[in-house]
Parts: structure tokens; sequence; C-alpha cells
């Protein structure tokens, strides 16, 4: 999902402002579940978790409102008649100090009764007591087209700068056409002092631009408002409410567009808003030569063929040379290594060998032996840092940027393509399911863990993909150290999660497995639980809070 901050500029609440919003929003309520959709892996996984014991504390917990037009519209209204009255001044006036202050109602009222003057021209709505107000002019002369005028046509703001009518129409209508909702300023040099908007709409020709207007007043209020947020879906009109902005997971009920409350992109835990900002910048500068090393195939290692992906699991076997393909295949990789065979080989014999003959499976990132990725520390996530590169020339601490970069580039795109090969899993396995109910092989419960454990695989897999920018811009240190071990941890987990979640389904089951399914769904279940929290500590310990 990619988000701009300005996209609303013009048409966010447009079709909001009709009789039936409320009617539409519900009808899209109902026409929006979408069976092979993974999108909603947030949904009905934690519950199950939960049963097993897992920590119960979700850091990314956050209490948020839907709002329709008339709904956000109620809320504003209640918070400018507040401050009208307590500040005595108009609710257009209200709106202009509210927006200055970010709509922190408890800090206006405060500074209102240590300097009220201050106030209010702190939010240029009346001149400050250092600039001396123009006296009203003698002349009738506008001070932009320099014509004489009748006086009952001149107009001027309390600074008292006056302007003929058609001059102050002119510039409304400009600005307005220009996307500006609150910010039309006085027109003379080095006036800032705002323009209220019950000032505003009587210049303003057509009722189609008094509504343009409208709607980019409502815009800039709901942004300016430190606890409201537009959705950014597209001609979205659904305003997020919070009691506490954060850096947080919200989602739309309308359209289910996920975003981050606190800058609207993406949602990025445990990565920061500044610093996701800063990797998706760096990501497009440099996205040809990144494309270019880091392409989505590679070599493998035994044969030399080209090969790619096509699961979201690193584990990886070559399906040429079948590099990696274990008779039997062995359980997922496990901490101690395999002991060596205590026969001479020529003792063996031609039957199924005690241990594999072939290589074993290798990691798709490092294409290494993928026995040493069961270990308590995946290696294969730490970027491992030249510590006598600030001793070198300016061109090999370039290459060694350009080599850290692509690292963790190359990891972050990993993951977002076994995202999208992981949606293909889950789609299957509704299928699957779909097919064993139709032919009485249990109902649609029974199989129910299984499109669960994909979801949450997504899940976890989404919150590993954003590490990688963090652990990109974390300084050297020992938090640091601590950061990229639980990386590891967890991608250690999301692999065994994913290397069961692709196996889980493909076993034929007899009549007579229902003791063997029942332990594979417990074992299942619990790597369920195991990766879900290695997830919340991490992001317990280093998102945003």
């Amino acid at each position: 999902m990619s988000v701009d901050m300005n996209s609303q500029a013009s048409d966010s609440n447009e079709e909001d402002l009709g009789v039936n919003s409320e009617e539409e929003e519900d009808e899209d309520d109902d026409g929006e579940e979408d069976g092979g959709d993974i999108a909603d892996y947030y949904d009905g996984v934690a519950g199950d978790v939960e049963q097993q014991g897992a920590d119960s504390f979700d850091p990314e917990e956050y209490q948020f409102t839907c709002l329709t037009y008339r709904e956000s519209q109620k809320v504003l209204g209640e918070e400018v008649n507040n401050v009208a009255a307590a500040l005595k001044v108009l609710p257009a006036v209200a709106k202009l100090v509210l927006v200055h202050f970010h709509w922190q109602l408890s800090h206006i009222l405060d500074r209102y009764k240590s300097n009220s003057s201050l106030l209010l021209s702190e939010a240029l709505v009346q001149p400050s007591s250092t600039c001396r107000p123009v006296p009203a002019s003698q002349s009738l002369q506008c001070g932009v087209c320099l014509q004489l005028v009748r006086r009952d046509t001149l107009l001027a703001l309390p600074c008292q700068h006056s302007f003929c009518k058609e001059c102050w129409e002119q510039h409304c209508t400009v600005l307005v056409k220009d996307g500006v909702g609150v910010g039309i300023s006085c027109m003379a040099q080095d006036c800032c002092l705002q323009m209220p908007e019950d000032s505003v709409l009587p210049l303003l020709p057509g009722e189609e631009l008094k509504d343009k207007y409208r709607r980019y007043l409502f815009r800039d209020y709901v942004e300016s408002h430190f606890q409201l947020q537009l959705c950014p879906g597209a001609d979205c009109p659904i305003v997020i409410q919070v009691q506490e902005p954060r850096a947080r997971r919200v989602q739309c009920s309308r359209c289910s567009e996920v975003f981050c409350f606190k800058c609207r992109q993406m949602y990025h835990a445990p990565t920061d808003c500044g610093t996701i900002r800063k990797w998706l910048t760096k990501c497009a500068d440099d996205s040809e030569t990144a494309n270019y090393i880091s392409a989505h195939t590679k070599d493998c290692p035994k044969c030399n063929i080209c090969i790619e992906k096509n699961g979201g699991c690193n584990h990886m076997q070559c399906s040429k040379c079948k590099h990696g393909k274990y008779l039997p295949r062995p359980s997922p990789p496990q901490p101690a290594p395999r002991p060596e065979p205590t026969l001479p080989p020529s003792s063996w014999g031609l039957t199924t060998p005690l241990f594999p003959l072939c290589s074993p499976d290798f990691c798709w990132m490092c294409l290494g032996d993928w026995k040493t990725h069961g270990s308590e520390y995946y290696e294969c996530s730490r970027y491992k840092e030249n510590p006598d590169i600030v001793n070198q020339s300016q061109q090999a601490q370039a290459r060694e940027a350009l080599k850290k970069y692509l690292f963790y580039f190359e990891r972050w795109e990993n993951h977002n393509k076994s995202l999208q090969l992981e949606v293909q899993t889950y789609q299957r396995i509704q299928e699957k399911i779909q097919e064993r109910v139709m032919n009485n092989l249990g109902t649609w419960i029974d199989w129910q863990y299984m499109q669960n454990a994909a979801k949450l695989l997504a899940k976890c897999r989404y919150t590993l993909q954003y590490t990688y920018p963090y652990a990109y811009y974390m300084e050297s240190g020992p938090r640091k150290k601590l950061f990229e071990y639980q990386q590891a941890q967890l991608e250690a987990e999301i692999e065994n999660l994913s290397w069961k979640v692709e196996r889980a389904d493909s076993y034929e089951r007899g009549v007579g497995e229902v003791e063997l399914s029942a332990n594979d769904r417990g074992d299942l279940e619990n790597q369920m639980h195991i990766a879900e929290q290695r997830r919340r500590t991490l992001l317990k310990d280093f998102h945003d809070t």
C-alpha cells in the first residue's frame, strides 16, 4: 500500500455529504467478505493463540473508532462550541484557534487564562501587540488593484488592510481552486492574519466552489486534530478517532484499509514513522541498483541452475538436482546437529540409508546448510559490519554502505515476496478445506486451525519484514544486539511455522489416521503459539511507545 499524504485534497468526503451515506456504509460492510483475501490476518487468530497460554499483553492492542462524516462533524462542532464560549469569539474564529493548537482544548484554555491576547495573536486571528494596526484608510483606493472604489466596497480584517471586494473575491477564488481550506490570509505583504470561513464563503461565486471549500475545511480540521485521522483509502469518507495518538495499526470499517494512525502510511511496526519514511525513500532512489543486484532468482549451490522460490519458506531444495531432498524427509530443523553414522559406507547396503546420502537442505538467503539455521541464533539475518571500515578509503566505505543496504533490502524484499506466495498457500488451504467439508471429511470448524495458521504466519512475517528497516538504521551497541537476537529467534520460528503450514495440508489422510491428524494439529498449534510469543516479545521491547 502506497499512501500520498495529500491525495484526499478534493474528493475524500464528497460522497458522504449526501443523506444516505450511513446506508451505503452498511452495504459496503455486508459485501466486504472475500474468501481468498489474507489481508485480514489480524482477525480471528489472537483468540486461538491466547487459549494456548500466550502472553496476554498484546503490544499492538489499540482502541479506535471509525466515524462517518456526520459523526465527525458532530465531534468537531462540540469542541468548536466549547472553545467559542470560553474565548468569547465567533465559532469561525474558534475553529482557526483550534487548528493552530491542534484541537488541544485543555492547552488552549490554559493559555487563554494566562494571556488571552497572546493566544489570539499566536493563532493569527488578531494582530499581535508588537504590530501596529493600520489606521482606517482615508482614501478610497484598493491596496491591490489601486483603483478608486466606493467606501462600502472596501473590506478589511482586524489588521485594517483594506482591499476592494472584487480583489478579495479573486483572491479567495484562486486559493480555493488550488485546494486551500484553512490558510487563506490577508493580501497585504508580510501580513499572515487568517480569514475565518464566514468571511470567505460570501466571497466565493457559486455553490460548487463553496462546497469544495467546505470539504477542504473539513479535511484541514481533521488533519490538524491530534485525535483524528482521515482514512487514506480511495474516496473513503471515514475518520478514525483515538484517545491517544500513537503509531499503531488501525483499519477502516468501510474500505478495510490498514494503516498507521500516526503517519497514514502502511503499518510498519516495529519501525517508527520517520525511519520507514527514510527507508521507502531510499528504496525508491536505489531501486534499479537493488533490483539488478538482488533479483528474485538465484543459482542452486550444487548444480548452478537458476532457481526461484515457489513458497514463502526459506527452507529450500532444488527441483532439478534435488539438492536438499532428504529421503525420508526429516522433521523441521532442530538445534542439535545430527550424529555421524557409526557404520562404514561399505556396510550400509542398498536399503534405505540410515542418514541422507545427498547434501543437506539449504537456505534461500545465504545458500548455506539449513542445519545451521535451526540453532538458537539465526545468523544470516544479522549483518556483519567491518569494524575497520572507518580507516579505509571513501570508495571502500561507499562499497560497504551499498553492501549493507543491499543486505537489508534483499531480506526486506524476500519477506515481501514470501507474503505474496503465502497468499497462494492460504487460498489453496481454503479450497482444500471446502473440498473436505463437501466430502463430509469434517466440518469447517474442524479444519479452521489450518486457515488460522496461515493467517498467523502472514501476520508474523509482516512484522518480520519491517524489522529490517529498523535494524538498518539502528545504531550499533548492546540494544541492537538484543534486537538482532530477538529478530533471529522470530525468523527461526517463522521458518518452522512456514515449513509446517506448507506441508500440513499435503498429507493424504486415511480413515484410520485420526490420531496422526490430532498430533499434527497439536504440533502446528504449538508452533503458532511460539511464533506469536516471539513476535509479541519483540514488539513489546522495541515498538514505538
